[in-house]
């Protein structure tokens, strides 16, 4: 099964961020349940790996912290593939998914060393935008890239199954981590 961890947004963050998706002229918006700020992909994990990653993060212990974001982005250079609200840098979030990687590699998960850029995706773009789709989104960044957008404290986080549907893809929550 392919699973993630994630923090959660609350409900007037993930609001705020959807009114955001309403006045973006291309690509395809994350749904409003589906927005997160993910802490590690993990691929596809057989359920007896999940379950040992399950009790070593049960037994992490960590306080809760304030986040911000910092503006928005796309991943992507000039064909982008991924519209993002950027969350602004937060030492305690960075200790934290330095420790959510090192619980899941102990307990037998292979995950990718990638630099740890924390963001909440906001709209897909499939293999990269067209160039005419590239430049309204670059209007979009123009006009949007710094609207506020409210802060919120991380006080947990979840692990996730993701399933690919027709429809699109449908996140289930396995397990959560209280932090505090």
């Amino acid at each position: 099964m392919r699973a993630f961890l994630a923090i959660d947004l609350p409900e007037e963050v993930s609001a705020a961020l959807t009114r955001l998706q309403a006045g973006l002229p291309v690509g395809r918006p994350v749904a409003e349940e589906n927005l997160h700020l993910t802490l590690a992909f993990l691929g596809d994990q057989d359920e007896v790996a999940l379950e040992g990653l399950h009790y070593e993060l049960d037994a992490l212990r960590a306080a809760p912290f304030a986040l911000r974001f910092s503006g928005l982005g796309a991943f992507g250079g000039d064909r982008p593939r991924i519209l993002f609200a950027d969350v602004a840098p937060e030492p305690a979030l960075t200790d934290l998914h330095r420790r959510v990687i090192g619980i899941a590699r102990r307990a037998g998960i292979a995950v990718p060393r990638e630099r740890f850029h924390p963001h909440v995706t906001l709209a897909r773009f499939g293999n990269g935008a067209a160039p005419d789709v590239a430049a309204r989104l670059r209007r979009f960044l123009t006009e949007h890239g710094d609207a506020p957008l409210p802060g919120f404290g991380a006080t947990g986080f979840g692990l996730y199954e993701s399933t690919l549907h027709p429809s699109g893809v449908r996140y289930e929550l396995l397990a959560r981590y209280a932090l505090g």
